[in-house]
């Protein structure tokens, strides 16, 4: 677990692809050249069915041979942004071969490498990081809490884009938030051409979803009592 600290704003790529692990309602398995979609229906998660460990473990309960396996997740945006892809995970390794023939079936992973991509690139995850980080605990609720503030309180962003620096400029086509997690929320500002992201950290990190919506409410505090010159920042 990362000790938190007033200087960290976003999660390590770590924790990004933990809460990926941890929450994902689907993931495409690629075993022998075969690709399976897998909707995890009961809530579990990826690794609520797939359990890493490392190789030097050895392998507890494999039943027959073990065979080449690649797990590939998306993180896609639940607002209505552009480019709504936010990164993609990929896990390889080794699964016992009677996993290709019931993907349902909980069994045991041998960790070969995980590599997230996103916008700033590709970063190589090893296993130690990925047990020492937290599942975000916001990120099960993500989904539903921002499509809440657009359809609900749509108001409220406008009122967050007080916060942003650089300042947005008259050009601004839509802004909508693209991310939330436990250290902070991230508007997409969308222009005739292009698009940027503006991170706005939490005062503190959260460490229980019940404290996501005052850390909002904390923002919208701030972004109230901070003036703007440009009318249409509201």
């Amino acid at each position: 677990m990362r000790p938190f600290s007033a200087h960290v704003t976003q999660p390590t790529p770590a924790e990004r692809v933990r809460s990926m692990l941890a929450t994902a309602h689907s993931m495409t398995v690629v075993t022998d050249g075969r690709r399976r979609e897998v909707h995890l229906l009961d809530g579990t998660g990826p690794m609520g069915r797939i359990h890493l460990h490392d190789p030097s473990e050895g392998v507890h309960g494999a039943r027959g041979a073990r065979i080449p396996v690649r797990l590939e997740l998306t993180d896609i945006a639940p607002t209505a942004v552009r480019e709504r892809l936010r990164a993609r995970v990929t896990v390889t390794g080794l699964l016992g071969s009677d996993y290709a023939d019931d993907a349902a079936e909980s069994t045991c992973m041998e960790f070969g490498q995980a590599l997230l991509e996103d916008a700033e690139g590709r970063t190589y995850v090893t296993l130690d990081a990925l047990h020492a980080a937290d599942p975000d605990p916001v990120a099960s609720s993500e989904a539903a809490m921002l499509t809440h503030l657009v359809d609900g309180h749509a108001e409220l962003v406008p009122l967050l884009l007080r916060l942003v620096r650089p300042r947005p400029d008259r050009r601004l086509v839509r802004a909508l938030p693209v991310a939330l997690d436990r250290y902070g929320i991230t508007l997409r500002m969308e222009y005739p051409v292009g698009h940027r992201d503006a991170r706005l950290p939490f005062p503190t990190p959260v460490t229980d979803i019940g404290e996501a919506g005052p850390r909002i409410h904390a923002l919208l505090a701030a972004a109230r009592r901070s003036s703007h010159p440009n009318s249409l920042l509201t």
